[in-house]
């Protein structure tokens, strides 16, 4: 039965009949749950403000439309297709959007908007190049499928991809950066600033050559003039930025906060530390080194090198065996 209805889409439809009744299904169907999974329920609280609006005037009605609408608007409408519906996930996409650096509140929204576009648009890519090269030639099912959802499946996984490279860059940004900025933050304190004034200083100053670093230091800043808890907005910041060595100073400066020690002495001694792990991990660039050079050594020196000690030799002896 399968077979027949097989031959019978190829006589009408032409080679690419199955697939095409396929995808046409598979578009019904996206289309047909599309707005059961789209249409989000009112939940109290807003239909009090839906309520509360319609007792106002048209004017004010429309400076609240003006001040609040956007293309972040326009995503809140479809955020229950657009962003996870378990808190823990949402929780854990909104963390990776920090530590690559993006802070809008509709970040988890634009990235699985992005990961949708691009997997639907280079999936219909990936069907148009199938449909050219059917037309140059017959083709096998197993490069049918691949040059069909391959371009898909990539268009999807890209802006992950993305992600995982901004967080990546950020955290080597501040780990380099962070030895420094330890270094002014001690000459501040030493210099009679507060521990905000100096927070403050190191993000204005590292501002040219690290970036991520004096971002960090500017919402640190700002969470403590906003009236939050110091060792709240440090702790925040250890699990925003998500590297080793800021958790180690933050737990430094916990201690020292909660047993009332000095945080000159204490910023002096892990300022030292770090210096000293700059150094380590430099070393251990170098030591790695000359392992990564071998295989290069291997393939572009040997050979050449082979061909000039024994080249002349093998002419020689084809030449003999020739002329003999």
């Amino acid at each position: 039965m399968l077979a027949s209805i097989n031959e019978m889409l190829v006589t009408k439809l032409g080679p690419f009949g199955p697939l095409i009744v396929i995808g046409g299904i598979g578009l019904l169907l996206i289309l047909v749950t599309l707005p059961t999974m789209l249409k989000k329920t009112p939940e109290p609280f807003e239909k009090i403000k839906m309520q509360r609006n319609a007792y106002k005037s048209p004017k004010e009605q429309g400076l609240r439309v003006g001040t609040s609408g956007g293309a972040g608007d326009k995503l809140q409408k479809f955020s229950t297709f657009l962003e996870p519906q378990n808190a823990e996930e949402m929780s854990a996409s909104r963390m990776r959007m920090l530590r690559a650096g993006y802070r809008a509140k509709n970040a988890v929204q634009l990235f699985h908007f992005a990961q949708l576009a691009l997997g639907i648009g280079f999936l219909i890519l990936g069907v148009a190049y199938t449909m050219f090269l059917q037309t140059k030639g017959d083709i096998s099912s197993q490069a049918m499928i691949m040059w069909t959802i391959g371009p898909g499946a990539a268009g999807y996984f890209l802006p992950k991809y993305w992600i995982q490279r901004r967080v990546q860059q950020r955290q080597e940004e501040i780990i380099s950066g962070f030895p420094d900025a330890l270094d002014m933050m001690l000459v501040c304190v030493e210099a009679g600033q507060s521990l905000d004034q100096s927070i403050m200083r190191v993000a204005k100053e590292s501002r040219a050559g690290y970036p991520a670093l004096a971002d960090e230091f500017d919402s640190v800043a700002n969470e403590v003039k906003a009236g939050k808890e110091r060792v709240a907005v440090l702790r925040d910041m250890s699990d925003r930025v998500g590297v080793a060595d800021v958790a180690s100073f933050v737990t430094t400066l916990v201690q020292s906060a909660t047993f009332g020690t000095s945080i000159a002495e204490a910023l002096r001694v892990y300022s030292a530390e770090m210096r000293d792990k700059r150094v380590m991990r430099a070393e251990e660039k170098a030591n790695k080194l000359p392992t990564k050079l071998t295989l290069g050594t291997m393939m572009f020196t040997v050979p050449p090198l082979m061909i000039i000690l024994i080249g002349p030799s093998v002419h020689g002896i084809a030449k003999t065996l020739g002329g003999g």
